[in-house]
């Protein structure tokens, strides 16, 4: 399995989860590999790319850092590092997109997509990725992609992003009401405040969706009890049988899979290693999967 990192994903000199954890996870990929996994070092984006689903006054704020509150809307400081760093980790999902079609599945170790929208960024989400991707990979030949979105938070700005497009739908599983959207048509989402009916939904929803040529996976850890967002309850063994339900869904109807790493955070009760290890439960179910 293909998995796409470069060290420009932590180029930023902001320092928070978003931006360090791609390189936390290799560093324990590297002292303990995951057997099936291929590191691949992706192209970075060209900023005309990135005006297939983004305005041009937002892309070049980002680019140069004015009007410094637009090229900030994202929530955390402008630095010459963040242009590189976007373009590096959006270029990431957009490439493993690309290889799951070919290979059935891949990831990326790239982060803050989901909330961006197209004339700003927002919950620190600087370009949505997710739909960047999501536009290569019809470009290249599917006829139809889903986005499943399992971040703790609502995935919004992909919602509004891809209203208009029919061949996108996207399914949408939250704990935290953050960057909510009318669910409807081919958005569908359900807001879930019991662990108990976290993995019955996820189900649910799954069961209910037709077949895709390709399912890009927001695999956020942040549901997890502990991590900031989310809900108690949500243990490492639920979001363990939360990826096995994923992979085995995409397996069984044949549908290549591409993952991005989205949310998880450290608290007082989740440090930096017991993160990374959530993370890693995506990658190692990922490497035991076959769909094409």
């Amino acid at each position: 399995m293909r998995l796409f990192y470069s060290s420009e994903y932590a180029g930023a000199a902001h320092a928070f989860e978003t931006t360090r954890k791609a390189t936390w996870i290799l560093e324990s990929m590297q002292r303990h590999p995951i057997e099936g996994v291929v590191l691949q070092i992706p192209d970075r984006l060209a900023a005309a790319d990135l005006l297939e689903v983004h305005d041009l006054a937002y892309v070049e704020a980002v680019r140069t850092g004015e009007p410094r509150r637009l090229a900030e809307s994202q929530r955390f400081p402008w630095d010459p590092g963040l242009w590189p760093m976007v373009l590096a980790s959006n270029g990431g999902i957009l490439a493993a997109a690309l290889a799951a079609l070919a290979d059935g599945v891949a990831g990326s170790l790239s982060s803050g997509l989901h909330h961006a929208r197209r004339h700003r960024g927002h919950g620190y989400c600087t370009f949505n990725g997710l739909v960047l991707a999501a536009k290569a990979a019809l470009r290249a030949g599917a006829s139809s992609v889903l986005i499943l979105d399992l971040d703790a938070h609502c995935g919004g700005g992909t919602a509004k992003m891809i209203a208009d497009d029919p061949r996108i739908a996207q399914i949408d599983v939250s704990v935290c009401r953050f960057d909510p959207y009318e669910p409807g048509g081919r958005c569908q989402s359900a807001m879930i405040s019991d662990a108990a009916a976290y993995l019955p939904a996820i189900e649910r929803l799954l069961a209910e969706a037709p077949d895709f040529d390709l399912c890009l996976y927001n695999a956020g850890m942040d549901p997890h009890e502990h991590s900031d967002g989310g809900l108690r309850g949500i243990t490492r063994s639920v979001l363990e049988e939360r990826e096995r339900l994923v992979f085995s869904w995409c397996r069984d109807r044949r549908i290549p899979v591409a993952f991005a790493l989205a949310g998880g955070y450290l608290s007082k009760r989740l440090d930096q290693e017991g993160l990374v290890a959530l993370h890693r439960l995506t990658i190692a179910e990922a490497a035991r999967t076959r769909t094409i």
